[in-house]
């Protein structure tokens, strides 16, 4: 099968179009080291991992959080290249409000938001479902928001080699809103900018427009 990924011994791949193969198959030795593990967490806090309730629980546990970091098996480089073509076109490319879920991996607790995306072409353009595919196999490892704003923008401006691109990245964080400060209605903002983005004109428009249709 034409662009058929590579799965590597102890991966996890959930996606199944644009070339991506599914795979509803988790590595049987990692599911079964994280559910012990998640076993003596649950008994450590007080629970009774025998109760009916939880009997099934560490083996889900140890699944999601297979799920929650697929990304360390995907190469985003890989997928901006899988569709990249040539084209004269040089004004902005916007993709905006990417959802995104991540794992803050300083408590492990979900942060969660949007991520707004523009590049400049310089003679290439990218199938414009690869973007929001770099966003999720970046956002699916254990992240800081900071570095995961900086990842997008470098993988892009790596790749692409276009004028320039800027990315913004509204998030919740969990850590924030259910334990610690408590601020439920806190959001975070990061961004980084390259090349014309640097530029305060070309950043002014990409902000305005981002505002301007943000759901």
């Amino acid at each position: 099968m034409r662009g058929k990924k590579q799965i590597k011994p102890n991966s996890l791949l959930i996606d199944d179009v644009d070339g991506y193969s599914k795979i509803d198959q988790y590595n049987k030795k990692i599911v079964m080291s994280c559910a012990n593990s998640y076993s003596n967490i649950i008994a450590q806090i007080g629970e009774n991992v025998k109760r009916e309730g939880l009997l099934k629980t560490p083996e889900r546990a140890a699944k999601a959080i297979q799920f929650l970091t697929h990304g360390y098996d995907i190469n985003p480089e890989e997928i901006l290249r899988s569709a990249m073509f040539t084209e004269k076109y040089s004004q902005m490319v916007i993709v905006k409000d990417i959802e995104l879920y991540s794992l803050c991996e300083h408590h492990m607790l979900p942060f969660f938001g949007k991520a707004h995306i523009a590049y400049i072409p310089n003679g290439r353009i990218v199938g414009l479902s690869k973007i929001p595919r770099v966003v999720d196999a970046f956002s699916r490892r254990l992240q800081v928001q900071e570095r995961l704003t900086n990842e997008i923008r470098d993988c892009i401006q790596s790749t692409l080699t276009p004028l320039g691109v800027a990315v913004v990245i509204e998030a919740q964080h969990l850590c924030m809103q259910m334990r610690g400060v408590q601020k439920q209605n806190s959001v975070t903002t990061t961004s980084a900018f390259t090349g014309e983005f640097e530029n305060d004109k070309t950043r002014s428009e990409f902000i305005s427009l981002i505002k301007t249709y943000t759901r």
